[in-house]
């Protein structure tokens, strides 16, 4: 008998013991796999059954929760879809989030660490915890107005505030509703996707941080023009060879100067001349004598090859390594494998207008919560000093000519100085479709908004008077403010 109730006792032990193992590392070690497995409906109905904060531009919300009559409790909606979907991004039951519902999910879902005792709060009221808000540096305006400036065209726009790194407004085209990808209804998120997927036009994409990048053409003599006024064997008096063609090093073909100016007019040139009339041939001689480190020195110093967060993340741009002579005669002017995102044009040029010092780019202004409170807030931040104020004054006075006098004409504005650079950058493209460039900011001496705009595949003509026109209205909407 003593035996029995020994061996029953036993196997009482045993099971207890193995019951509360299972239990501590389900606890304690297999939690946060299990929450992420995707097959867990019970975290799918808990996260879309939670009120996520809003997403706010100007006081309005771009991005809510509203009730819902089906089993997840909130339905995600997007207002304006398309002008902010690159930006706000998706929260779908399919395919998870992206942009920022992606990388602010903790704190929209009220899960960050500055929302703990939100939650504790809510835990002993019987309420649902509610996610913060999240504002904001976009102008409404001025992303509108960003939007029409592309004309539906593929393309992108960014405007800073040279002072403080704020974005003013980032677009992407073409753009994209969310609401078709944040639907409960699976099998219509699916459709949209394969659609949006399979777009040739790549919808998806945010162009003005991501993607294939672009060459960013004679946007690009920006940084040559600050790396031979650094190097100390160049002023705004040097004069520079301007031949029509330069024969590339080691082959059997010629660089031609820019056949839309006015290059043809002088066989020297000096740095305003040059960068005026965007001429090829002086900025590939001033790359050839200064050397491959020295280029890429300076582009680096404009933050060429960094990744950056936003908190969106951008796909750092590219400088080309180990070039031939002939490889950093094109990579002057933008071309062969230099490839950059709008946003990096768009801090060259507010680098230049802030003195020579780039300040961090940033997207997010104020994150909230529930209760107003301010869990975080925007400081503008600087990231580097990129070239001196001098060299930067010097170049601001040089890109002001390019509007006055040379080929940014477009992007004037009467009764105000604007500086700007143009870029043509030849894409192989059997029709002769060019990816159009212009980049700038305003007013030159007390710079308000920095820009940068490209429009995919579109001749000489039209790519110019769209990019130039388009950051006319773009400096407009800013100073008439």
């Amino acid at each position: 008998m003593n035996r029995a109730i020994r061996h029953t006792w036993t196997a009482g032990v045993a099971i207890f013991t193995v019951l509360l193992l299972a239990l501590t590392y389900v606890q304690f070690f297999a939690a946060r796999s299990l929450e992420a497995h995707p097959w867990n409906n019970r975290s799918l109905y808990e996260q879309f059954g939670a009120d996520r904060g809003a997403i706010v531009v100007g006081g309005d919300p771009k991005a809510y929760s509203v009730p819902s009559d089906d089993d997840f409790e909130h339905q995600r909606v997007y207002a304006d879809g398309p002008l902010y979907g690159h930006l706000t991004g998706y929260f779908s039951l399919v395919y998870g989030a992206t942009g920022l519902e992606a990388a602010l999910g903790e704190e929209l879902s009220g899960a960050s660490a500055d929302q703990f005792y939100d939650r504790v709060l809510a835990m002993f009221s019987g309420d649902q915890p509610t996610g913060a808000s999240v504002e904001l540096t976009v102008d409404p305006e001025l992303q509108r107005v960003s939007q029409e400036v592309l004309q539906g065209r593929r393309g992108a726009v960014v405007a800073l505030d040279p002072e403080t790194g704020a974005i003013l407004s980032m677009v992407s085209s073409p753009g994209f509703d969310p609401n078709e990808l944040a639907s409960h209804d699976a099998a219509s998120v699916i459709a949209a996707a394969e659609r949006l997927n399979g777009d040739p036009d790549q919808p998806l994409v945010n162009r003005a941080i991501a993607g294939d990048l672009y060459a960013p053409a004679s946007t690009f003599k920006i940084l040559d023009t600050v790396a031979a006024l650094e190097s100390g064997r160049y002023t705004t008096d040097s004069q520079l060879p301007n031949p029509q063609e330069l024969p590339l090093p080691g082959t059997d073909v010629t660089l031609p100067n820019y056949v839309g100016g006015g290059c043809a007019a002088r066989p020297q040139a000096d740095l305003e001349f040059a960068l005026e009339q965007s001429c090829n041939t002086p900025f590939a001689s001033i790359a050839l004598d200064l050397g491959e480190d020295a280029i890429r020195r300076t582009a680096q110093n404009f933050g060429y090859g960094e990744p950056l967060s936003l908190p969106l993340q951008v796909t750092p741009s590219v400088f080309p390594e180990e070039l031939n002579a002939s490889q950093l005669a094109l990579s002057a002017i933008g071309q062969y494998d230099v490839r950059a995102t709008p946003l990096q044009v768009a801090m060259t040029s507010a680098a230049i207008a802030n003195d020579g010092v780039m300040m961090r780019p940033q997207l997010v202004d104020t994150v909230r919560s529930s209760d107003l409170s301010v869990l975080d807030a925007f400081s503008p931040e600087q990231l580097r000093r990129s070239t001196s104020a001098d060299v930067a004054g010097t170049v601001t006075d040089l890109m002001v000519e390019v509007v006055d006098d040379g080929i940014g004409r477009g992007a004037a504005v009467p009764g105000v100085e604007v500086a700007g650079k143009t870029g043509t950058a030849e894409i192989g493209s059997e029709e002769g479709l060019n990816d159009s460039w212009f980049t700038g900011f305003a007013p030159a001496d007390d710079p308000e908004v920095a820009v940068a705009i490209v429009v995919e595949d579109v001749d000489v003509a039209t790519g110019s008077s769209l990019t130039t026109t388009g950051a006319k209205q773009i400096f407009e909407a800013v100073l008439n403010k």
